[in-house]
């Protein structure tokens, strides 16, 4: 999955240019800059490749949701459904601008369930966000339904299904809003940096001027510039967004092998009756980022887990015991451990969150996820094949 496996020449040529002119910042300076501005480049590739009128780069994937849900107006008080299967950014960011995350279950597309979704909407509810994890995507048909019928705003988070492919949009572009990761393992990489899409000219306004201390952008003087609304600073540097030129060319490049990769895996496990799949919603492509198996139970999908290390075979991982990606072990989150106070209304809004999530429980609990590399030989992707295959047996 990770562009940096295809880290080359052109990365450099954009980068030099940065170091040549000698301006890191992407505002500003414009009489050194001989006519380069790498990140303002990255918005006009990411929104013609994304299909979609506007695009924002900023400094990371959970700069993107803050500022994606600040462009929105959620804020203090009002409550993002979200799933029990995502990194914790997506909570981080939720809780940084004063909403609340309440978590949903998931179903075997790996991300929300919409019939769990509908039960979790209230009277506060602002917006959904489902998360494509492991380069698949969320019914989105089905969600963008209830969004319409409870006027809600739907937030993709394609952070990690960066190339997917929804009902011949690009993922991401389905929703009000959709934000991506361009850290350094994800398929596209700034080394660190984000994105945002959208079609509406609000939303872009708001997010030009909010990832930048709210400055309104207007003339070529910074310091006569007014103040809007209060903003943070979420910009990306120069230097950042010109290895994200270079990478996002790359992209279709990357797919397309990762898609090649993931299908001579995935075929040679079709040997193995009790191996199953992920659901891929209907209309919808993978990014192939991840192959993403079932085992029939969690005692065996432990079993398998545990013998494709033993087999040789790196970054295959069992989410069930992960800290970072499901929620039994975000105890920070359902504890409320927090350096500073949190609300009242926070506290008591966490709190619809301790509760037990059966049915992700039953499809994480089975679940192993394979990363996709990019950079294998034609040798090291058959003995993977077949180490896997070995491995799984050895414990049926």
């Amino acid at each position: 999955m990770p562009g940096f496996e295809l880290f080359g020449a052109e990365e450099k040529k954009e980068v030099q240019d940065v170091l040549d002119n000698g301006v890191l910042m992407r505002y500003g300076f414009d009489p050194m800059r001989n006519g380069h501005h790498k990140a303002l480049e990255l918005e006009k590739d990411l929104a013609s490749r994304m299909q979609t009128k506007y695009a924002q780069v900023v400094s990371s994937g959970t700069a993107a949701l803050t500022v994606a849900l600040s462009c929105a107006g959620i804020g203090a008080g009002d409550e993002v459904i979200m799933p029990t299967f995502t990194f914790v950014a997506s909570f981080e960011a939720i809780l940084s601008v004063g909403a609340i995350p309440i978590l949903c279950d998931i179903d075997d597309t790996l991300t929300l369930d919409p019939e769990a979704v509908q039960k979790a909407i209230s009277s506060k509810t602002k917006a959904i966000m489902p998360v494509h994890m492991c380069g698949s995507m969320a019914d989105l048909k089905a969600l963008k339904s209830i969004c319409d019928t409870h006027n809600l705003i739907l937030l993709e988070d394609a952070c990690q299904a960066i190339g997917a492919i929804y009902d011949g949009k690009p993922l991401g572009s389905y929703g009000d809003l959709g934000c991506f990761s361009f850290d350094y393992v994800k398929t596209v990489t700034c080394g660190e940096g984000g994105g945002i899409i959208t079609n509406s000219e609000k939303y872009a306004e708001r997010a030009h001027q909010y990832q930048d201390h709210g400055h309104d952008h207007v003339g070529n003087d910074r310091g006569a510039e007014t103040h809007p609304f209060l903003g943070y600073n979420y910009r990306i540097s120069e230097l950042n967004a010109a290895v994200g030129i270079a990478q996002l060319r790359k992209l279709d490049t990357i797919v397309a092998i990762q898609e090649k990769n993931y299908t001579f895996l995935k075929n040679a496990l079709q040997s193995i009756p009790e191996v199953t799949y992920r659901r891929v919603p209907k209309t919808g492509v993978e990014s192939y980022a991840f192959l993403n198996i079932f085992l029939p139970d969690e005692n065996l999908a432990r079993k398998a887990h545990k013998a494709l290390g033993e087999h040789g075979v790196d970054a295959c991982f069992y989410w069930f015991d992960n800290n970072w990606h499901y929620y039994k072990k975000w105890e920070h989150l359902l504890e409320q451990k927090s350096l500073g106070k949190l609300s009242q209304e926070i506290q008591m809004g966490l709190q619809k969150n301790n509760t037990s999530f059966d049915a992700s429980d039953i499809w994480m609990g089975r679940t192993i996820s394979c990363l996709i590399k990019v950079g294998w030989t034609e040798e090291q992707l058959k003995e993977r094949a077949t180490k896997m295959v070995n491995a799984i047996k050895s414990i049926l």
